[in-house]
């Protein structure tokens, strides 16, 4: 696919993706999704890309949907740019667009890494939350605005920010719609931490290329469903049977007696498996679209 609205490269395994609509502050399409499904789908099946950073061109993240629709922009029997298309729930609803792309990201299985360059509003924020970090320039500004717009929160928010900021917080920024700045988003816990606008992305290939270089493509994919699936665990029991399953697929594998090999030998690691053919069958499933929905 060629992409029109955002930009796709890899460079030293790491995969930069690129909000690609500057002149417009990013502002969020049915083009965009697409894209953005097919470029994740690039990823996974690319065994040379280690780790993603998502970041947007000119000085936002996101600005939110496309609102160029006016008052119907939200309309589905008008306008269906903010939904899946032909993506339908089992009792033919229309999946809202933010949330195919924020399920694909949870379904990755590289670690990707929000690279927040500037304004991030409604589905510009909500699309970062199954991203594994988020960081971001001391610039940014963040809004969860539906309630704003007279709509609800979408692209599974409701799911994702209670976890990640706690219920309490989650309620405050999405009940009163406010804009808020990079200082409230690190204490609130929503991004990891905050730089000057020149040190954000450098800082983000810093972290990318940490992961490359020291680790197993097939451990971090498998702790990645771990611990995403973990999150909605009945119980640690429920977890540890995983923890256990995935212990004694890849205690035996490649992987692990170069790990314990380079580290008793005092030397860089090599790992010889890739995600694409020796992912073991036991990685939880989670998150992937369970039947009916």
């Amino acid at each position: 696919m060629a992409y029109e609205q955002i930009c796709y490269e890899v460079a030293d395994r790491v995969a930069t993706l690129t909000l690609n609509r500057p002149e417009k502050l990013n502002a969020y399409t049915f083009t965009m999704r697409n894209e953005m499904l097919d470029a994740f789908d690039r990823i996974d099946a690319d065994d040379e890309v280690r780790a993603v950073v998502v970041t947007g061109a000119g000085r936002a993240f996101c600005a939110g949907a496309d609102l160029g629709g006016g008052g119907a922009t939200f309309d589905k029997s008008v306008s269906a740019d903010m939904f899946g298309g032909d993506d339908l729930l089992a009792d033919g609803t229309p999946r809202d667009g933010g949330g195919t792309v924020a399920l694909r990201i949870a379904r990755c299985l590289k670690p990707v890494i929000g690279a927040i360059n500037g304004p991030a509003v409604g589905v510009g924020v909500t699309m970062t939350l199954p991203m594994d970090v988020r960081l971001c320039a001391d610039t940014a500004k963040f809004g969860f605005v539906f309630a704003r717009r007279g709509i609800v929160t979408e692209a599974a928010s409701s799911w994702f920010l209670p976890r990640i900021v706690g219920i309490s917080q989650a309620m405050e920024w999405a009940a009163t719609g406010r804009v808020f700045l990079a200082d409230e988003a690190l204490s609130g816990r929503l991004v990891s931490r905050v730089y000057e606008p020149g040190e954000l992305l450098p800082a983000a290939y810093e972290l990318a290329h940490e992961i490359v270089a020291n680790t197993s493509a097939v451990s971090v994919a498998a702790i990645r469903r771990l611990m995403w699936s973990g999150l909605s665990a009945a119980s640690p029991w429920e977890a540890h049977a995983a923890d256990s399953r995935l212990m004694v697929a890849l205690g035996g594998s490649p992987d692990a007696a170069e790990g314990v090999t380079s580290f008793l030998e005092k030397r860089p690691a090599e790992f010889p498996m890739s995600v694409s053919a020796d992912l073991p069958g036991e990685v939880p499933l989670w998150p992937s679209r369970p039947e009916g929905l």
